[in-house]
Formats: structure tokens, C-alpha cells, sequence
């Protein structure tokens, strides 16, 4: 990884761990308000006639081009301009449109709104981890980005908890409108408390004094660096397996093992957003530890991870119960988040100073396309095929069965980081 530029810069006091809560409240209202529309899809479903394969396209693809295409652009502007400022717009945006949702008469109406969530989002993560970047030093980044992202299982949990309690006693439009509005009050509080950093504050003077780096530079940087072009290979297999698996969880639970939304609202949110919480968060801390000794770790520790929630997968998908399933699938859930603040952290400390958000918008560009784009959609088109010869229920549990062989490209491409890791820090040693 990059040695700092002084040893005094090192020094992190308190207000860091400000910046990183609050920009970690609005990550969690970001993922909160994508999340929410795989909680309520069985009411939308019944309510505005869609098929399986609309609901995998309004949650995946539709929503998910617009998410990765724009993140670029605005990521390019993120280098160049105020990120705490972006990030309070996008997040006004992307609430406003998730409200637009439960106004949603018809298919279309939904495509557009989600669509509009979508361009809203796509401001969020990549300038939120720049800024958090210029506030630690590379070797305590892995645990501020896991503290970040713990947005996610928190998203998740409230997602899940309240909108599926918002559904069950006012409906579901009520619960787009409900999680929406304290996004907006957030925006305003951004700007208030988090002041925007230095940029390149921990790197090498005349890296942090480079100007802005074109698009096309980024796309070279990419192309000469071979741990971040492997790194888009593992982002784009590991987030194939975990968006078709996410987005599908709580459909699975209602329709194929007897769970009713009372029980989605009380135990799916506490179990699956504990699982994503230890993952999210463990995963930093420990990659940060374990890396002074082996940079690999930050891919191996991943890797690991995947593997083992394998046959955990497997045999919740085949559990006879809701329960059962819910206790099974929560171990792939924690492993699968186990890839995030790690490979994040190995994008930021890679990457120059003056191409941070940019790089992260192109990482979460193929993350997110490959991943969110057609993970949900694959299961969902496979569970409409497979209800023409078999009930519902069993059609969704064999169109997840598929997801399964996934899982051993992800766990290759991390292996094929590690090493590139191994190689990139043995080069730096030669040079020192």
C-alpha cells in the first residue's frame, strides 16, 4: 500500500469519526431506499400486475444502468469540485424519487421513478469514500470505509423492519414516502456538519498537488495497474452473486418457506442486518490488521469468505422452513459483505489522490452493471421459466440454486488480486 506523506499526518483525532457517521447515515439512507423495493415487491407485484421478470428489471437492470452510468460523471466532477456538496444534492435527489415510487400508478411510472433513484444515488459512495480518504491515512482505511459501510446492513435493517411494518398497516406506497423524507433533513445536516478535506492530504506532495485527472487517465490507470483491473473481474462476479441473492431473500422466505411479513418485518431486518453488520464491519478492521503483515489479505480474507458461505447458501435455499432458511442464509449474507470495505480500501489506496472518486465510480460502474443489473433480473427471469412446469415457490428456490456455480469465479478473480497485490508490494520493497 502507499506510504504516507509524514508521519505526524497519521495523527486521527475524533472529528474524522464525525465525518465518517454522518456520511455513513446517509449511505444508510441510500442503500435503504435501493433495498426497500425488494421488501415490498410481493404487494407491488400483486398491486400493479407484474410479472417476476418486472420486478428483477424495475430492482435490477432499470435501475442499475442509470446508477453506474451516471456515477461516472459525477465521480469525474467529485475530483475536481466540493464532494460534501455533491453528496447533499444526490442524497435530496435520490430521496425525492424514492418517495415518487410509492406514487408509481403503473410500470412505467415505477421505471421512471427508480430511475430517478437511481441518478440520485449514483452520488453518494464514490465522493463519500474520497472524502474519507483525505481524513485516514492508507493503513486505517479499511476500517473507516468498513465503518462506512456499515450503512448497508443498517439500510437493510431499517429497510426491511420498517417498510415491511409500513406495509403491513398502511401499504406499501405509504413506505416509499415514509423513508424518504428523512433523507432530505439529512442533505441539510451534511452540509452543516462535514466540512469538506484537504485533498490529498496523506499522499506524497506532488501526487496531492497534481491536478484532476481526465477520464481517459483514469481508464489508463486502470489498464497499467493490474491489481485494479482484477479487481473490476472480482467486483463484477462477487456483486452478481450477492445482488441476485439479496434481492430475492425476502421473496424466497415469503413464498417458498412460509414466512409472513410480520415475520420479514421482525426477523429477516434483526438476523440478516446482524449478518451484514459483523461482515461489513469485521472485514475492515481485520484486512487493515492483517495487511502490515501480508497486503494480500485484502483480497484473501474475501476469498475465504465466499467459500465458506457456499454450502451455507445451498442448504438455506433447501431448508424446509422459514426459519431454518433465515438461520442458514444469514452466514453467505455476512460473508458476501466481507468483500466491500476491503476491495474498497485496496481502490483507495491504489488509486492517486487526484483520481480517487473517479477510479471508485468506474469499480462501482462494473459492480454494480454486472451485479445489480443482471443478478436480480437472471433470478428472476430463470423463476418465471420455471413456473410454467412448478409452483411458484419452487420455481423462485430453483432459479437461486443457479446463482450457486457464481460464486467460483468471484472466489478465482480475488485469488488473481491477492497476487497482484503480492507482486505490487514487492515492487514497492525493490524500489525503497
Amino acid at each position: 500500500m502507499k506510504q504516507t506523506a509524514t508521519a505526524t499526518s497519521d495523527r486521527v483525532g475524533w472529528y474524522p469519526y464525525v465525518v465518517v457517521l454522518m456520511l455513513g447515515l446517509v449511505y444508510t439512507f441510500n442503500y435503504l431506499d435501493r433495498q426497500i423495493l425488494a421488501i415490498l415487491a410481493e404487494p407491488i407485484k400483486a398491486d400493479l400486475g407484474l410479472t417476476d421478470t418486472q420486478i428483477g428489471m424495475v430492482s435490477g437492470l432499470m435501475f442499475a444502468v442509470f446508477y453506474t452510468v451516471f456515477g461516472v460523471p459525477i465521480a469525474w466532477l467529485a475530483d475536481r469540485s466540493h464532494r460534501v456538496g455533491i453528496v447533499a444534492v444526490a442524497c435530496t435527489m435520490w430521496s425525492v424519487f424514492c418517495g415518487l415510487c410509492g406514487m408509481a400508478q403503473n410500470y412505467t411510472h415505477l421505471v421512471l421513478a427508480r430511475i430517478g433513484v437511481g441518478i440520485g444515488e449514483a452520488g453518494g459512495a464514490s465522493p463519500s469514500m474520497s472524502v474519507i480518504s483525505d481524513y485516514f491515512p492508507p493503513h486505517r482505511r479499511g476500517g473507516a470505509i468498513g465503518l462506512f459501510s456499515l450503512g448497508v446492513p443498517l439500510g437493510a435493517t431499517i429497510g426491511v423492519a420498517f417498510g415491511a411494518w409500513v406495509a403491513a398497516h398502511y401499504g406499501w406506497r405509504q413506505a416509499f414516502i415514509a423513508v424518504a423524507v428523512p433523507g432530505v433533513v439529512l442533505s441539510l445536516l451534511l452540509i452543516l456538519f462535514v466540512r469538506e478535506p484537504k485533498r490529498g492530504r496523506f499522499d506524497p506532495p506532488l501526487e496531492a498537488k497534481a491536478k484532476p485527472a481526465s477520464l481517459m487517465e483514469c481508464l489508463r490507470t486502470y489498464r497499467r495497474t493490474p491489481t485494479l483491473s482484477l479487481l473490476l473481474l472480482a467486483a463484477g462476479t462477487y456483486s452478481f452473486v450477492f445482488n441476485a441473492f439479496a434481492a430475492w431473500a425476502p421473496a424466497l422466505l415469503l413464498r417458498a418457506k412460509g414466512a409472513e411479513m410480520a415475520d420479514i418485518s421482525t426477523w429477516y431486518s434483526l438476523v440478516f442486518g446482524i449478518a451484514m453488520a459483523i461482515g461489513m464491519f469485521g472485514s475492515g478492521f481485520l484486512a487493515d490488521r492483517f495487511a502490515q503483515r501480508k497486503p494480500s489479505a485484502y483480497a484473501i480474507l474475501p476469498a475465504w469468505a465466499l467459500g465458506l458461505g457456499v454450502p451455507f447458501f445451498i442448504a438455506g435455499l433447501l431448508a424446509p422452513s422459514w426459519p431454518v432458511a433465515l438461520g442458514l442464509l444469514a452466514v453467505p449474507m455476512a460473508m458476501n459483505m466481507m468483500f466491500v470495505a476491503p476491495g474498497f480500501a485496496i481502490c483507495q489506496n491504489v488509486a492517486p489522490a487526484n483520481q480517487r472518486a473517479t477510479i471508485s465510480a468506474i469499480l462501482m460502474l462494473v459492480n454494480n452493471l454486472v451485479g445489480m443489473g443482471f443478478g436480480p433480473l437472471f433470478v428472476g427471469a430463470l423463476s418465471q421459466h420455471f413456473s410454467g412446469s412448478m409452483e411458484s415457490g419452487a420455481a423462485l428456490t430453483k432459479a437461486m440454486l443457479f446463482v450457486a456455480p457464481f460464486y467460483l469465479p468471484a472466489i478465482g478473480a480475488l485469488i488473481l488480486v491477492a497476487r497482484a497485490l503480492e507482486k505490487r508490494h514487492a515492487a514497492m520493497e525493490a524500489q525503497a
